[in-house]
């Protein structure tokens, strides 16, 4: 990959508001490689979206999100793959890892309610013939998101007491 490109990508990646020109008197380069670099990176699947970080606290938004993990069998000459492209087609998962350690993946989900995210888990996940078991951990709090922390004056370092 490009230095220009990587460069690109880092600012993206701190503010997806910043515009092609203020990056361009940033980097030192011309507003139309900039433009061009992001439209390549666009084209090639590297950037696949922009979006915002919300702090649904802040909102008093409802719902539930939770973090499952799965263990499946892996299907024969295909392994996690299939399984995975199987299970992020629900409306509900809105992220799916394959993972190290007891579990294989870790399937991220959101529902309206406790009872919503159960019924995925049982009527659903766990109805996939590939999948052995399932653990769910209901997220309560949010303290830190992409990097930013979502709880005002809470950045302070903590003071190590022996």
């Amino acid at each position: 990959m490009e230095k220009l490109h990587e460069e690109v990508l880092a600012l993206l990646r701190q503010d997806a508001r910043i515009t092609a020109p203020m990056m361009a008197k940033m980097l030192g380069a011309t507003e139309s490689e900039v433009a061009s670099a992001i439209a390549d990176m666009e084209k090639s699947g590297v950037i696949v979206k922009y979006t915002a970080i919300v702090n649904d606290d802040a909102i008093n938004k409802d719902g539930v999100e939770a973090l499952i993990e799965v263990k499946v069998s892996p299907v024969r000459e295909k392994g996690f793959d299939e399984i995975a492209q199987y299970i992020y087609q629900f409306d509900e998962v809105k992220s799916v890892y394959l993972m190290s350690g007891a579990y294989d993946l870790a399937v991220f989900v959101e529902g309206r309610s406790l009872r919503d995210a159960a019924r995925f888990v049982s009527e659903k996940l766990s109805a996939i013939d590939k999948v052995l078991s399932t653990a769910t951990h209901f997220i309560l709090k949010k303290y830190k998101l992409e990097g930013i922390v979502l709880e005002k004056n809470k950045e302070k370092r903590l003071v190590y007491q022996p």
